[in-house]
């Protein structure tokens, strides 16, 4: 028989005890030590379920009590919710280079291009402002129809009494307005003239600009002929005859706006040449005054047989404030225009 071993000191009982004591794990200190205790296969929902079983994050209070254990030389400690950046992160080569601050103005590199030339076409607001003249003159047109075919008809006519038809209100109102358009589409005229024959530049940075106050200083001129007719007509002629050359010349303004509007749209939108444009307005002109003369002759000077008189009345209501309008609108549009 085999004796038994010395060194060996334990005993059969004592390990019997060793190994039946249960092992109760720790808590875990970490993350890794919860993912761990998981299989393997454990998703990560589970995973981040498991952590948060483990730990329960809580709100941090940092204390309000000044820091006095700073070492002697040195500043006080700061806040820790205050972040400051050190000046030496801040500064780069490229520091004071306007391309890292977008919040500065700053002038782009390179060399400016042609600016593109202005056209009316383009205009939004010209165009709009033909686009409502052609609308509402529709408009006016189908109010004041009879009265303007009657007048046209009758126009080249000797007038006797029965002939003579008064307009209504609504009537009135779309000759206004005709005379109105009439007014806008000369300055527009006019605006073509400068462009082609004075400068193509103006001190405006808008070209409408320019053909508002061109409109503003005809359609003034207009409105001033009206009161300078009334005064001489009131002092030299009767009463009922003024009353018929002031709806002519409402007739005569309507006439002028019917037959530049086309020509307008065919400058602005099919870059007619601008010299047919002028010629076709400048015989408009000549067309509307001879009508102007006739019906004066007609309606003032016929029954009294006086024939020079007529010319002396037609140049001075007529053909004076018309150069008197063109001296003025050259001296503002030289004054108005940039020649290089």
């Amino acid at each position: 028989m085999l004796t038994k071993d010395s060194i060996l000191t334990s005993t059969p009982a004592t390990d019997l005890i060793a190994d039946t004591v249960v092992r109760q794990p720790a808590k875990p200190q970490t993350p890794y030590q919860v993912l761990q205790l998981l299989p393997k296969d454990a998703t990560p929902a589970q995973q981040d379920s498991a952590i948060q079983s483990w730990f329960q994050p809580g709100e941090i209070h940092y204390s309000e009590q000044p820091d006095t254990l700073h070492l002697p030389g040195h500043d006080k400690g700061h806040n820790p919710r205050e972040i400051r950046i050190p000046d030496y992160n801040k500064e780069s080569f490229l520091a004071d280079d306007s391309l890292f601050h977008p919040e500065l103005a700053h002038e782009p590199f390179g060399v400016a291009g042609d600016p593109v030339p202005y056209n009316i076409s383009n205009d939004n607001v010209i165009s709009s402002i033909l686009l409502g003249c052609f609308i509402i003159s529709l408009l006016a047109f189908a109010t004041s129809k009879n009265y303007l075919v009657y007048q046209i008809r009758k126009f080249f006519h000797i007038p006797r009494s029965e002939d003579i038809k008064t307009p209504t209100s609504s009537e009135v109102i779309a000759l206004m307005f005709f005379a109105f358009q009439a007014c806008l589409l000369w300055a527009m005229a006019y605006f073509f003239y400068v462009k082609a024959y004075v400068a193509d530049t103006f001190i405006f940075e808008e070209e409408y600009l320019f053909i508002g106050l061109i409109f503003l200083i005809i359609f003034v001129y207009s409105v001033l002929k009206y009161p300078l007719y009334t005064l001489v007509n009131y002092t030299f002629f009767f009463g009922k005859n003024n009353g018929q050359w002031l709806y002519t010349m409402l007739l005569l303004y309507a006439i002028e706006g019917a037959l530049l509007f086309p020509a307008i749209l065919f400058q602005s939108y099919f870059e007619a040449p601008p010299q047919n444009v002028i010629f076709y307005a400048v015989l408009v002109l000549f067309l509307v005054k001879i009508c102007t003369f006739y019906k004066c002759y007609v309606i003032f000077f016929r029954k009294n047989g006086l024939f020079l008189q007529i010319f002396l009345y037609f140049c001075t209501l007529e053909i004076i404030p018309l150069l008197a309008l063109w001296g003025g609108l050259a001296i503002i549009s030289n004054a108005l225009t940039i020649n290089y």
